[in-house]
């Protein structure tokens, strides 16, 4: 369950709330034979709703089977697109990493993957789904198509490049095209990572590209104390999604609160690319309860 206090700071921003953000219920079983079988339903907000009602919806009912260095996945399943940034970053029910953030791509949707680790060094992966996600039945032709390789070339370095094609499945609509390079170090008591991500055709229209980076960092401190930050900068091109394009900055500290919870004050600044937004300012108290 995710959940937090907020309020604005400043005159430009003098809202505050408690908000639920969303809860998770979900089951997980192995099976014989490398297979298990996975079940999670994910209650949040839709913008297909009022604000302040949630929906729930089926986030994964899928089979997956293991064997070797071979991983099979089928139903409806996590995406790979930003799957490994996400766990790196690994505060996501603070704030979701860049490209869910930003709407590059879907968390989850349905469809197969099938990930290979040729060594400890190096894996690849492949993923076909409808290219909806998973809150939306398919309304098009098109699939999605993913390649994904990850790359580890000495202890905790990381390098992960991937690339997807979202088929529009009309005659007047251009497919959406994804690229990302993901680049982190974690050690004992700290970690970094950066990306970048651009996204071609942006909702299948021509040349709505967008672009942009992410940058976060975590030290760990003793008694389960974490401090975080992290900074991304969106970017369209000819500046076509201008009233959107920001750059953004979250600072904080996570404490754990025994096994299952977890609190994490941060200090939030948005800084809009659009002549005469002004910046605004939040704080907040974020927290995640979980078995």
């Amino acid at each position: 369950m995710f959940a937090n206090f907020n309020t604005g700071l400043f005159e430009q921003n003098d809202t505050r709330a408690f908000y639920l953000e969303r809860s998770y219920l979900g089951c997980e079983y192995d099976l014989d034979d490398g297979l298990s079988v996975k079940g999670v339903i994910d209650i949040g907000k839709s913008s297909d709703v009022d604000d302040y009602q949630r929906l729930a919806y089926i986030k994964n009912a899928l089979v997956s089977w293991k064997t070797g260095g071979l991983t099979l996945t089928g139903g409806l399943i996590s995406t790979t697109q930003f799957n490994f940034q996400e766990k790196f970053w690994g505060y996501r029910y603070i704030l979701k990493p860049f490209q869910d953030r930003y709407n590059f791509g879907y968390s989850a949707d349905l469809g197969i993957s099938l990930a290979y680790k040729f060594a400890d060094r190096f894996s690849a992966d492949a993923i076909i789904v409808n290219g909806e996600g998973y809150k939306k039945v398919q309304k098009s032709n098109g699939l999605n198509y993913g390649l994904g390789v990850t790359l580890t070339p000495f202890k905790g370095f990381h390098l992960r490049l991937y690339g997807a094609v979202n088929e529009s499945g009309l005659d007047d609509k251009e497919n959406v095209i994804n690229m990302a390079v993901f680049v982190g170090y974690r050690a004992d008591f700290f970690s970094i990572g950066a990306e970048y991500n651009n996204m071609l055709n942006a909702s299948y229209n021509r040349d709505a590209d967008q672009f942009g980076y992410s940058v976060y960092a975590t030290v760990k401190l003793p008694e389960s104390t974490e401090v975080f930050g992290r900074y991304d900068n969106l970017s369209s091109k000819d500046d076509w999604n201008i009233a959107e394009d920001e750059s953004a900055v979250i600072l904080g500290a996570q404490f754990k609160l025994g096994k299952y919870v977890k609190v994490a004050p941060n200090f939030r600044m948005t800084m809009p690319k659009a002549d005469g937004a002004d910046n605004s300012y939040s704080a907040y108290v974020s927290c995640c309860f979980g078995l």
